[in-house]
């Protein structure tokens, strides 16, 4: 069977999806067991009682030569405890009268009338008065009784009782369930931080299944952390061996004559930049710890630095407010890097941000020649240089900058999106981050 039509109204937290689990046997047992009890015992009781009164209203309208006065000051309508009155058939109800709430009524009413065809009317005004209408020498009677008789008393305690008791045993339940349901929550919270790039403390507990799985997470989160780790040190010990023969080399150009050096520096100089970006690519978005920063007021402060470092870059957009848990560093690293392609490859660069209750987007767009849309994951990998649409010799880098930025932003639980700028015909780079 398809159950698919049903899934949009099921909940979708762990916590209500196991309270689901636990109310709907409870509600069905109580529903199954109020009818039972209405169906069965309930109104087989309330006919029993019935039928028993009308054997005593028949013994007492049984003699027909009797007025209605002669049968109310008869000894046994005292005993029975039966109240007889004539009555004038306008008085009669026209028919049978009950509240609609009145269930016993409905069993009362049913029994009577099959009993005595010759019953006019049957009067059930509340849960402590029966009264029967009979027609007698042309003149109606009316006889009152404790309703009582026909009906088991306080019938409603065991439905009380079987809510109350259902009601305490569930919050017993939902309280023992939350103390296992928490264990799965802290594993879920431990691996969104983790996935944020923030190690919040993380200690397995509950069920034996639950610990297995949070055992396996910090496994899986310490290798992850020793990866990083060892590629830290491996491309910065690389970069620092390197560094020198660079600074040897630098001694040893500035002895000769300027005509000489020149073009010498400047492949030092390159090969300087090109050790930054393996730096900056070791280091990744692991460096800092996040804190709450203003994007706006951050990104701010770039393009005001890009901007005195004579690149250009310009602010046009911002919308929203507030703060977002962001490694700065990072966030910087990731815009500049950005910043940087955008005016190599093209004669500017468009920043804007949008802050909203869910996400932040910073957006840098360019007005270069852009990425073809089937090359467009091919270049967030690391050291990759495409051409002609990001033409070598633009710049000396080795294919890193758009890498940096991925890394930063799934660090950050977020994401970098390539496309198309619609506003300068460029590349458009959004990092969006989720709050």
């Amino acid at each position: 069977m398809n159950f698919l039509w049903l899934k949009p109204y099921m909940p979708r937290s762990l916590y209500w999806r196991a309270l689901l689990i636990l109310l709907l046997p409870v509600i069905s047992l109580l529903l199954v067991v109020s009818v039972v009890f209405i169906q069965r015992h309930f109104e087989g009781v309330t006919q029993q009682m019935t039928r028993s009164v009308s054997r005593e209203v028949r013994v007492l309208l049984g003699d027909t030569t009797l007025s209605v006065e002669e049968i109310a000051r008869l000894p046994m309508a005292q005993t029975l405890e039966i109240d007889v009155r004539p009555l004038a058939l306008a008085d009669v109800p026209p028919d049978n009268l009950r509240r609609w709430y009145d269930f016993t009524g409905i069993v009362v009413i049913r029994e009577f009338t099959l009993l005595f065809p010759n019953l006019l009317a049957i009067d059930l005004p509340d849960n402590t008065t029966v009264r029967l209408y009979f027609e007698r020498d042309g003149a109606a009677v009316e006889l009152e009784f404790d309703r009582r008789r026909v009906s088991a008393r306080n019938p409603h305690q065991l439905l009380v009782n079987m809510v109350f008791f259902g009601v305490v045993m569930t919050i017993i339940s939902y309280l023992y369930l939350r103390n296992q349901l928490r264990p799965i929550t802290r594993l879920a919270a431990a691996s969104e931080a983790f996935g944020r790039g923030r190690h919040v403390p993380y200690r397995p507990s509950g069920a034996v299944e639950v610990r297995a799985a949070g055992n396996a997470f910090v496994d899986m989160r310490a290798r992850i952390e020793r990866q990083i780790e060892q590629r830290t040190l491996m491309l910065s010990g690389v970069s620092h061996d390197l560094r020198t023969p660079l600074t040897r080399l630098k001694l040893g150009l500035s002895l000769l004559d300027d005509a000489e050096r020149e073009q010498m520096q400047q492949d030092v100089a390159d090969m300087e930049r090109l050790l930054d970006e393996f730096l900056d690519f070791a280091r990744g978005a692991q460096e800092g710890e996040p804190e709450a920063v203003d994007p706006i007021a951050l990104v701010q402060q770039i393009v005001e630095d890009s901007a005195r470092a004579d690149i250009n870059a310009t602010l046009v957009e911002v919308s929203g407010e507030g703060t977002v848990m962001l490694r700065p560093g990072g966030i910087r690293r990731a815009i500049e890097n950005l910043i940087n392609n955008a005016v190599r490859y093209g004669t500017r660069a468009e920043v804007s941000v949008t802050l909203t209750e869910k996400s932040l987007r910073i957006r840098i767009e360019d007005d270069g020649p852009g990425i073809p849309p089937d090359q467009r994951e091919e270049a967030l990998k690391p050291f990759t240089r495409l051409d002609p649409a990001r033409n070598q010799n633009k710049g000396t880098g080795v294919g890193l900058g758009l890498s940096i930025a991925t890394d930063i932003a799934r660090a950050h639980g977020g994401t970098l999106r390539l496309g198309e700028s619609t506003r300068l015909g460029g590349l458009r780079a959004d990092i969006v981050i989720a709050r």
